[in-house]
């Protein structure tokens, strides 16, 4: 009896310990966000006070006014969901499509193409800087370019310019290949029996399973675009086409910043990507864990 009741409470005593680890690596984690929540909603005179306050004297919403009052962070604010959004889509359908393709059609040099694909993903992306622009430039019949991409702007300060590097996920195709190769082949073979084709099998039964793989991509592919400030600072020069990331620019100068507006759009800035983690959590560790198991 003795004995039982010392196993329990060690069994006991070691959830303590690891709940209450976990627990306090939370708050460390998230009290960075948390006092910038705070600041938010500190009068300015406050946020340099001596000793800081955890909890405002005074709450304020001026900060947030300004940010959509002052400046065109609601230009910039529709721009980034745009492209994020239609950018998060397309690489949707065009990664399912071709890890299907990949994982179970039957084609000359598949496997020798699979790995040349998953090879640039090693390219930096800081290498395909000046290609990337030079493309984006030089597109034939946009922003005034003749056929042979001259004359003109191409793409640059327009929405397909901020698309178009990133309308093909070479990770996307990995990550929903992995996911088809551990559905098993009987399936895909018992659809074919009944006359299906490949493309009805891949819209009727493959798509329905991908729902976690899918969701979780959607959580890597939004976030990505939606925190990208290089290659928008690089094809924009319009204020009117700026995304959220260069919008917080305004808040900032050479020696200063404005740090109320700033932790006020920082916030606004990061609710899309909790609504949409939010909307795919339940398929988001479900995800995670049967990709990459088989290939």
């Amino acid at each position: 009896m003795n004995n039982q009741y010392s196993v329990i409470t060690a069994e006991k005593l070691s959830y303590i310990v690891i709940y209450s680890t976990l627990i306090l690596v939370a708050i460390i984690m998230c009290f960075p966000y948390i006092w910038m929540v705070i600041t938010s909603f500190k009068p300015k005179a406050e946020i340099f006070a001596y000793p800081p306050s955890l909890v405002p004297r005074a709450i304020t919403f001026e900060h947030y006014v300004t940010v959509f009052s002052q400046t065109s962070f609601f230009r910039y604010y529709c721009n980034s969901l745009l492209i994020a959004g239609t950018v998060t889509l397309v690489n949707l359908f065009f990664c399912s499509l071709a890890g299907y393709a990949f994982a179970r059609l039957e084609f000359y040099g598949r496997n020798f193409i699979f790995i040349l694909l998953i090879g640039t993903m090693m390219i930096p992306i800081h290498v395909k800087l000046i290609p990337l622009f030079i493309i984006a430039k030089s597109f034939p019949l946009a922003g005034g370019n003749n056929i042979l991409g001259s004359g003109g702007t191409g793409l640059i300060n327009t929405y397909p310019g901020l698309m178009i590097p990133y309308l093909m996920s070479i990770f996307g195709v990995f990550l929903v290949r992995q996911f088809f190769m551990t559905v098993p082949e009987e399936i895909r073979e018992a659809a074919k029996i009944d006359g299906a084709g490949e493309f009805l099998i891949y819209r009727r039964i493959m798509l329905p399973l991908s729902k976690p793989v899918l969701a979780t991509f959607s959580i890597f592919m939004f976030t990505t675009i939606w925190d990208d400030f290089l290659w928008p600072l690089v094809i924009t020069t319009s204020d009117k086409m700026r995304t959220v990331q260069l919008g917080l620019q305004i808040f900032q100068s050479q020696f200063s910043a404005d740090w109320g507006p700033l932790m006020a759009a920082t916030i606004v800035i990061t609710f899309p990507v909790l609504l949409i983690f939010v909307a795919g959590q339940k398929y988001f560790i479900q995800g995670v864990t049967t990709t990459g198991m088989k290939g």
